[in-house]
């Protein structure tokens, strides 16, 4: 049995709220076709998870909080900036 702890934060950036979780690592299922994946945190959006970052066992909460920022800015805001300025030109 595991022994793996859901974690939840909340990060205020730019104005807006985003709600990350923690899920354990899955093994791999050939029977299905999937592929390991880690333990990772995912960004929660609309009843859908996204993965966000590997989760680190005894990380820094702070640590945590400014890589899942830098995430956001990656992922979230350049995306949605570059798409803007396509629109623009």
């Amino acid at each position: 049995m595991s022994s793996f702890k859901v974690e939840q934060r909340r990060i205020e950036h730019r104005g807006r709220q985003f709600h990350f979780v923690s899920y354990d690592a899955t093994p791999a299922n050939e029977r299905r076709g999937e592929i390991a994946v880690p333990a990772m945190w995912y960004l929660m959006n609309e009843g859908k998870r996204h993965q966000a970052i590997p989760l680190r066992k005894e990380q820094d909460p702070e640590e945590v909080d400014r890589e899942l920022i830098r995430w956001l800015g990656r992922e979230i805001f350049d995306v949605a900036d570059a798409s803007n300025r396509t629109r623009l030109h």
